[in-house]
């Protein structure tokens, strides 16, 4: 078994989830604000969107942005001097777009069920909507936002069509454990891909204990608050 494949896929996973738990917050608190429905609709539909369209999809889309000969791929390349795709930053790029969806719609479903009567009271004496939003609304979101970080966290993890389009299938460069098992299959080496799919596995079994977990306490924090 090539150790190398996990080691790629928790680094990029790692670095994915840190990137979209902030972006999928700010995402959330941006679209809850919005007061016009038809743009909130748009806007919603949008950062949704990648949720629905098939990974490959995804993918080429990602391909046509940065690659070598469109402007964003170029700038990289000439100025920065960094060729995004067929590397292990697109493998980021990838995890970060398919699982910003989850992300974004559990914060905002978090946000939306915060009381309404507690933003208006601090609204009352003079809070500013940035110390709200991060003394009020997100200490009370934290289960559902934490929920949505750890499905985000899988989905990035598991990625396969969006990685394998921009990023390839290059060994102990961006071979992932999804992209580990189908090479593995694909050579006939069954006892190599029982090991990835195994390990795969257990990471998926890990991450839906941790959601029930924040689920349930969730569900104990507003029957607590019915109670009072």
């Amino acid at each position: 078994m090539d150790f190398s494949a996990i080691l790629i896929s928790l680094r990029t996973a790692s670095l994915s989830i840190v990137i979209t738990f902030f972006l999928g917050i700010l995402a959330a608190r941006w679209v809850v604000s919005i007061r016009t429905t038809v743009l909130k609709t748009i806007i919603d539909g949008i950062f949704t969107l990648p949720l629905v369209l098939p990974p490959t999809v995804a993918g080429f889309f990602l391909l046509y942005i940065f690659g070598v000969r469109r402007p964003i791929g170029q700038f990289f390349l000439d100025v920065l001097g960094t060729k995004i795709v067929f590397s292990w930053g697109a493998t980021v790029i990838a995890a970060v777009v398919v699982s910003f969806p989850l992300m974004y719609r559990s914060a905002r479903g978090a946000f939306e069920q915060v009381d309404q009567n507690l933003i208006h009271a601090a609204r009352t004496i003079g809070m500013s909507e940035w110390r709200i939003f991060w003394r009020i609304v997100l200490p009370l979101a934290l289960p559902g936002v934490a929920s949505g970080g750890i499905l985000a966290f899988a989905r990035g993890l598991g990625e396969f069509g969006a990685t394998a389009m921009i990023a390839g299938n290059i060994a102990g460069k961006t071979r992932t454990l999804p992209l580990a098992v189908y090479s593995a299959v694909a050579a006939g080496d069954m006892e190599a891909a029982y090991e990835y799919v195994g390990i795969l596995v257990g990471i998926s079994f890990l991450v839906v204990v941790g959601m029930n977990w924040f689920t349930a306490r969730e569900r104990r924090y507003k029957a607590g608050g019915r109670a009072k």
